[in-house]
């Protein structure tokens, strides 16, 4: 006979952008491991979760928007996509939900399901920046989930002053081994000799900021190579807006070569002097690659304004925030044009000062994230794995004759 407790657990897993995809991917690898296999997963995921069995009940490019004005002309498919992941949920039963960053689609389905009375254990991965602009959102994810797992050591107090369990676990990105690239390698798939110098150009993974970016990014490079001459652009992107950014690199100076897979993007950063890359997570694989960077990020006039507002920090890039000082450049908002990104750029290339500052500060950071030199993934399946195992124990002493089965 099989009881409940003997169960392989079943996770139900929503990842709603390319990000969150990537940290998705390694949890499952860590929950297989940690279960010797006895895994179940079903959920919402992209290309990353796919290639760990995951097969998603809907597109992830139906959720990967960001932005008020942004997600306004998709809120009829957003609203729709919720609809069926709450019923998915219900009709699987699993024995747990674990919502990864993506807080718009995430939340929606967490109080659609605590309004149908559902009390499955709810765990969200990623803290939304409470910290950073609105903190009322912590009160609201009290209402709804169970616990949250934190990437960020200051973040979980935040949390826990409202009632809402939190546990710090660590950042994925440490894990993705954006440090082991082959520059060499990268440089002999491309045909690109040894001398000549290469540009990383990362322009987001969300449709609007790719659309956005495009056009500011290739200005940007050209007039960077009126100022430096002659150099490649490293192109890596993520399938669901491949096809974007394939039509807008074109024209582009550095005959762009466009890469697709975490191996090609790494051995692109290990052979690049300079990386330009929208703000986001990939601002602490460039860290960890040790390649200097500046930053850039343009939303909706609408949701610019908005943000203006609200917003508690001066800066937005993870590595400034980490270090608590402006080390990578940000050109944000208005500062985002073309003229302003190629000073930042050319400093990176050509003075070797500011190249070992950023490097310096890059370790730091890096230190800083990895304090007790575990694995952030396998601590979150752990913590995870503890609250499925308590969740049974509980249902087994109020209800000593549920949940048996016959084989």
């Amino acid at each position: 006979m099989t009881t409940a407790d003997d169960a392989a657990p079943f996770i139900f897993m929503i990842a709603g952008e390319p990000s969150g995809d990537a940290i998705g991917a390694a949890l499952i690898a860590a929950l297989r491991e940690r279960t010797g296999g006895r895994l179940r997963v079903d959920g919402i995921g992209g290309e990353r979760m796919r290639a760990e069995g995951l097969t998603s009940l809907v597109p992830l490019a139906d959720l990967a928007v960001a932005g008020v004005a942004e997600v306004l002309p998709r809120a009829p498919l957003i609203l729709r996509r919720v609809r069926e992941t709450v019923a998915a949920v219900q009709r699987l039963r699993p024995d747990v939900v674990v919502t990864i960053d993506s807080s718009g689609f995430s939340w929606r389905v967490a109080h659609r399901l605590r309004r149908r009375g559902e009390r499955l254990p709810l765990i969200h991965y990623v803290a939304p920046m409470v910290w950073a602009w609105r903190p009322g959102r912590a009160q609201r994810m009290a209402r709804w989930y169970d616990h949250l797992l934190t990437l960020l050591p200051f973040e979980p107090p935040y949390f826990e002053r409202v009632g809402l369990a939190a546990s710090y676990v660590g950042h994925p990105v440490l894990e993705s081994g954006a440090e082991r690239g082959d520059a060499a390698r990268f440089r002999a798939v491309h045909g690109i000799d040894g001398n000549e110098l290469v540009i990383a150009a990362l322009p987001g993974s969300r449709s609007g900021e790719v659309r956005r970016l495009l056009p500011i990014f290739g200005a940007a490079l050209a007039e960077l190579e009126t100022a430096i001459g002659p150099f490649r652009v490293a192109v890596p992107t993520v399938d669901i807006v491949a096809d974007l950014v394939a039509e807008g690199v074109r024209g582009w100076p550095g005959t762009p070569v466009l890469l697709r897979g975490a191996e090609a993007k790494y051995d692109a950063f290990a052979a690049s002097r300079a990386a330009l890359a929208a703000s986001g997570t990939v601002a602490l694989e460039l860290a960890l690659a040790g390649l200097p960077m500046i930053v850039a990020y343009r939303l909706n006039p609408l949701t610019e304004a908005l943000l203006d507002r609200v917003l508690k920090v001066r800066q937005v890039n993870l590595v400034n925030l980490i270090l608590s000082r402006e080390l990578v450049p940000e050109y944000l908002r208005s500062d985002c044009i073309p003229e302003k990104l190629v000073d930042g750029l050319v400093e990176l290339v050509r003075d070797e000062r500011v190249r070992t500052a950023h490097r310096e500060g890059y370790d730091e950071a890096i230190r800083r994230l990895r304090a007790d030199g575990t694995s952030p993934s396998r601590n979150a399946a752990d913590r995870i794995l503890g609250i499925i195992a308590e969740r049974r124990r509980r249902d087994c002493a109020a209800s000593p004759t549920e949940g048996a089965k016959t084989p």
